[in-house]
């Protein structure tokens, strides 16, 4: 008699070799009329994080990829639109790929051109957020602030703008450096 060339294994909910369940996730997002949408994993309530908005038609593809994340499987998504129109589909989980090192940041080389920025209306001492942030300034004792950038630092910005931010105060500055 002859032996089968599979080996079977016992009946389970989740094929543990593949690592793929029996049944996939029912992901259901229904969209309302302004445009806010509500999402239910297996007839279960999926909400957005505490005190975030509610989730819109927009963050479709990122509740998406947070639940195929979150499950580490494929789900089957229906959509049901104000209109009546019901869309199905399953989605699988992105590759999975190592987020790269920052690499380091070279210090200000002797003889760089920098250009300044001055704010006033600070409270002494405060932390001064320079954005697009890229470092910290402190406030000086009689309120004012100052941002030191790299003619390269400024490049980035396509406005050329610098925005100066007293994190304790709110205070801002926006200008143009000199």
């Amino acid at each position: 008699m002859s032996r089968p060339r599979y080996k079977r294994t016992s009946a389970s909910p989740t094929n543990a070799a593949v690592g793929v369940p029996v049944v996939l996730p029912h992901v259901v997002m229904t969209i309302a009329e302004d445009g806010t949408m509500t999402v239910s994993v297996d007839g279960t309530g999926h909400e957005p994080e505490p005190f975030a908005p509610p989730w819109r038609r927009e963050d479709f593809a990122r509740v998406l990829d947070q639940l195929t994340e979150q499950h580490r499987s494929p789900v089957r998504v229906e959509v049901r639109e104000t209109d009546g129109s019901v869309f199905t589909d399953i989605i699988t989980p992105g590759k999975r790929r190592p987020t790269p090192e920052p690499e380091p940041v070279a210090p200000a080389a002797a003889g760089r051109e920098l250009v300044v920025l001055h704010g006033e209306g600070f409270v002494s001492g405060e932390d001064v957020a320079i954005a697009v942030v890229i470092g910290h300034s402190d406030a000086a004792p009689d309120g004012t602030a100052r941002a030191l950038l790299t003619a390269d630092q400024l490049a980035t910005s396509p406005t050329r703008e610098v925005i100066l931010l007293g994190r304790v105060s709110g205070t801002f500055t926006i200008g143009h450096s000199q």
